[in-house]
């Protein structure tokens, strides 16, 4: 196994083994499309110009939606191009005159987004929630175990990490409140949740078999499902989450190749009962993925994407059953990503158990989000070299709601 010859990637989250796509620009010049390395970006287009790839004109495009479109080979292909360059001496002269450091770039949101679905996929979130709303009930509903719950999100919302958050405001009604009133949201939360980025589209009338999820999905990026619970608690009733969802959410401007991920397969928690035939319960499989929440500085909680119930392929495989396309760019989030234990649950509403337990965070007790607060999301998995690589960290800012 040869090493990465670049200063301070060897060993680093960043090293060969991971290698993430994004999008970036020099002062004055258009965005296109490199990869990290260490604490370095390179430029792709000038070097695969040099070698004369066949794809070489995808590198200059200003997100990576051409790049993601040319296929899984593709995408094998280039990441071994990219490695031998990286780790072959031979080439440093080449490849050297192209790396640049993070600090004199800008980053931008690295996908095009076609279409945004969430999903409900841990069973801890979502029997905290049952709990939550319903303690007089079974905290999940009759569906819950039989299939992966899902709504379909506002792409044009979704902004890349960095990006502040306008407080939304929105209708709300307390159980304590006769009617409802119009105001900003007072109950403002974070979802720390995983996304997949669709590379290849599939036929409308088609499926997508969970076997098939490598052939589609292109990567994974951080993303933060931003949330009113008070505007959707008043809303969801009886067609699900709306206006408390679609304000923003954000992802990193990393996407990591599915590749660099193959040290991080992992079995399932357990599903019982089994799932119908087409969700394939014998071949589905989870990610070891640790994920940090850090609110003001401290880190507030670490779910373990390890614990999810559903798989990303059987999401996948749920969400065309019924013939609905896949497009370059459709972005797939996972769901809140929460453990059994209290300091692994990735929302402030299990944090703060609805606002009635507080927690403290940045030496005082906190439940929801206040103006000003910052919310950074990190995640890290095995690699296939034996360390471990870094996922794309995703950032956000509050700011105070329009007047």
């Amino acid at each position: 196994m040869t090493d990465c010859w670049v200063e301070g990637a060897a060993g680093s989250l960043f090293d060969v083994d991971n290698l993430p796509w994004g999008v970036f620009s020099l002062p004055g010049e258009e965005p296109r499309v490199g990869v990290r390395i260490g604490d370095l970006v390179l430029d792709v287009a000038p070097v695969a110009a040099a070698e004369m790839l066949d794809s070489h004109h995808v590198f200059q495009e200003p997100s990576l939606n051409a790049l993601m479109a040319e296929g899984r080979q593709v995408r094998a292909s280039l990441r071994t191009w990219l490695t031998g360059l990286l780790t072959d001496e031979t080439e440093r002269d080449l490849v050297e005159p192209h790396l640049l450091p993070l600090g004199e770039v800008t980053l931008h949101l690295p996908v095009e987004v076609a279409d945004y679905v969430d999903f409900y996929a841990s069973l801890d979130h979502a029997s905290n929630v049952g709990k939550m709303f319903r303690p007089d009930a079974e905290p999940l509903l009759p569906n819950w175990k039989h299939l992966p719950v899902g709504y379909h999100g506002r792409a044009g919302t979704v902004v890349p990490s960095g990006t502040d958050v306008v407080r939304p405001c929105g209708q709300r009604k307390a159980p304590t409140e006769d009617s409802p009133s119009y105001g900003a949201s007072r109950r403002l939360d974070i979802e720390a949740e995983l996304g997949f980025v669709v590379g290849t589209g599939s036929a409308l009338g088609s499926r997508v078999a969970v076997a098939d999820f490598a052939d589609h999905v292109f990567g994974v990026v951080g993303l933060n499902d931003w949330s009113a619970r008070d505007i959707q608690a008043w809303e969801y009733v009886p067609l699900g989450p709306f206006l408390g969802k679609s304000f923003a959410t954000s992802i990193s401007h990393w996407v990591t190749p599915l590749e660099a991920l193959d040290a991080a397969w992992c079995d399932l928690p357990g599903q019982d009962p089994e799932p119908l035939a087409y969700l394939a319960p014998g071949s589905a499989r989870g990610l070891d993925i640790a994920v940090e929440v850090e609110l003001d500085g401290e880190v507030v909680s670490r779910p373990p994407y390890s614990s999810m119930y559903w798989s990303p392929a059987q999401m996948l495989a749920h969400m065309t059953v019924n013939g609905a396309s896949l497009r370059t760019g459709d972005l797939v989030a996972s769901g809140t990503i929460s453990g059994a234990e209290r300091d692994q649950r990735g929302s402030l509403l299990e944090l703060g158990w609805g606002g009635q337990e507080p927690f403290t965070a940045a030496g005082r007790e906190r439940t929801f989000l206040e103006d000003g607060d910052t919310v950074t999301l990190r995640y890290t998995a095995p690699g296939t070299r034996g360390g471990r690589i870094a996922l794309g960290e995703v950032t956000g800012t509050i700011v105070p709601a329009l007047d």
